[in-house]
């Protein structure tokens, strides 16, 4: 009956399964093991019971001491399968009652039942063909611990939960603290029955059973079945077994007691999660990270290097030849800092670049905490926290993949620019005027010396060619490299600000590696979380 029922119940609980799983473990890191562990518990026991047979309703008795479990499970069975009243004032161990021997023996194993009858047909409640197991459970109220233990742990396994209450001891807070309220969720697979209601003068019965209905909806039990019964008159008794019976034949108390854990579970993990996501990464807070890191660094220092070598370079190849070979006396910044290094990989290298100090430090924890609060803003508190601890660890790694970036950039560095090579021979070409010039006069100087006959200078405008010659010469060269300093320094403020822009750029993808992609990650992993955590709950 209902097996199209089943069937559907069946896979919306694998989806959920699934979906729990899956907040299980992106939860991993970031919420208590404890919460998580109990998930786990969860779906191995879901696993379990849904690896055995399908076909069986496993119904658990639950009571205290003097409740006439036992003696309800009897009239509920129509047969003494418990031993009741004084042979057995209580149950020390599990007992069955099985309609339908074939499939049952793996699921008794699997509930460690050891006790088991095979129970005859009673018409209109159970036979061959039902598929039913009924447990008389030891009370949960025993002196032995043990007894506790079975009852607790067959409180999380068997399909249907019948908890059998007595009219003097039915609001007894432990039954409903301990066992009634942390089920709430399990209302769909949860029956109470006031037994022994012949115990009571006929008009106190519907008030009795109208407090306990007050009572249960207060553990958030108000939609559960409570049936009144009397195993010694038999009064309620085959209300009882009907309610039994449908649970039975629908075949859905398995997906929906799970269902049920599967609930619980979401719930826990929800309420160890917290309620939130987080705002996410901002431009603007990702580019002040940047910004900081970049000082940290040392792109500035870098940058001006760079602009400094570049002139260096520029004098030594289009300054005045008569002087720029002084310039070779001269450091080149970008060696000194270790970043010219032709034919080698710089990415296998490091720089000589000083390490930052302490308020460049605070600087960088400053915006990496900045970074990481504001990105993780909305999030509930595990999470902020994971989101925190990965920007911890990404900032404990970033000194040395910060200068990585920097020794693996290319600054363009040595590249020549094209007017150096005008620039150089017309430096040349003014030395060789001033230097023929200073030839032809020391000629003359030398004929008048010696005595000799000096010929007739030209002019020009009056002044001697040679004379000409040689200040041109020294002129040219003068005004050379002065246009040449204005040219290199234009050139050198244009070199640094692409250098700026590389190194920038290698600044920004270091920071993306270790800060801000693992806090993205976390953030995903926190929305991956609360949907996986939705779908589970149904």
């Amino acid at each position: 009956m209902n097996r199209h029922g089943a069937a559907r119940e069946a896979s919306q609980l694998q989806r959920r399964l699934e979906a729990l799983d899956q907040a299980r473990e992106l939860g991993a890191g970031a919420l208590p093991d404890e919460a998580l562990d109990e998930v786990l518990e969860v779906l191995e026991r879901a696993s379990s019971r849904r690896s055995l047979s399908a076909d069986h309703t496993v119904v658990g008795f639950f009571g205290a001491t003097g409740s006439g479990k036992s003696s309800l499970f009897n009239a509920v069975s129509g047969a003494e399968i418990a031993t009741a009243a004084a042979r057995r004032p209580t149950t020390s161990e599990p007992l069955a009652g099985i309609w339908g021997a074939t499939g049952s023996e793996p699921l008794l194993d699997w509930l460690e039942v050891s006790s088991r009858h095979h129970a005859a047909a009673v018409p209109g409640f159970a036979d061959e063909g039902t598929g039913l197991i009924l447990l008389d459970l030891p009370d949960f109220d025993s002196t032995r611990a043990e007894n506790r233990q079975i009852v607790e742990r067959m409180v999380g396994l068997v399909d249907v939960l019948v908890w059998v209450l007595d009219p003097q001891k039915y609001a007894d807070a432990a039954v409903h603290n301990d066992f009634l309220a942390p089920l709430a969720s399990h209302a769909a697979v949860t029956l109470v029955v006031l037994n022994q209601v012949d115990r009571l003068p006929q008009p106190e019965i519907g008030p009795v059973l109208e407090s306990l209905k007050a009572i249960l909806a207060r553990d958030g039990l108000g939609t559960v079945q409570v049936l009144g019964a009397s195993a010694v008159v038999g009064t309620g008794v085959d209300k009882v077994r009907a309610a039994i019976r449908q649970a039975a034949l629908q075949r859905l108390a398995l997906s929906q007691r799970l269902a049920a854990d599967v609930d619980r579970a979401a719930a826990r993990l929800a309420a160890a999660s917290g309620a939130g996501e987080a705002h996410g990464v901002k431009a603007s807070t990702r580019d002040r990270l940047d910004a900081e890191l970049a000082v940290a660094a040392n792109v500035p220092l870098v940058v001006d290097a760079v602009a400094r070598s570049y002139r260096q370079e520029a004098t030594r190849r289009t300054g005045w030849p008569v002087t720029r070979w002084l310039v070779q006396f001269r450091a080149d910044p970008l060696r000194r800092l270790n970043l010219r290094r032709a034919g080698e990989r710089p990415e296998l290298n490091r720089t000589s670049l000083p390490p930052a100090g302490a308020p460049a430090r605070a600087r960088t924890d400053a915006a990496v905490r900045e970074f990481a609060d504001t990105a993780s803003d909305g999030a509930p508190g595990p999470w902020r926290a994971a989101i925190r601890g990965v920007a911890r660890e990404g900032r404990e790694r970033l000194p040395d993949a910060l200068d990585q970036a920097i020794a693996g950039t290319d600054l363009k560095a040595g590249r020549s620019s094209w007017w150096w090579t005008a620039f150089n021979v017309l430096q040349w070409l003014g030395l060789l005027i001033a230097l023929g010039g200073l030839g032809w006069l020391g000629v003359l100087a030398g004929l008048g010396y010696f005595q000799l006959p000096v010929p007739e200078v030209p002019r020009v405008q009056g002044w001697p060619v040679p004379t000409v010659l040689v200040a041109g010469g020294v002129l040219l060269g003068i005004v050379l490299a002065l246009a040449a300093r204005f040219i290199a320094g234009a050139a050198a403020r244009a070199r640094a600000s692409a250098a700026r822009r590389r190194l920038n750029a290698s600044v920004a993808a270091v920071a993306q590696d270790l800060v801000v992609e693992p806090v993205e990650l976390e953030i995903s992993r926190l929305a991956s979380f609360n949907a996986a955590l939705k779908s589970a709950a149904g």
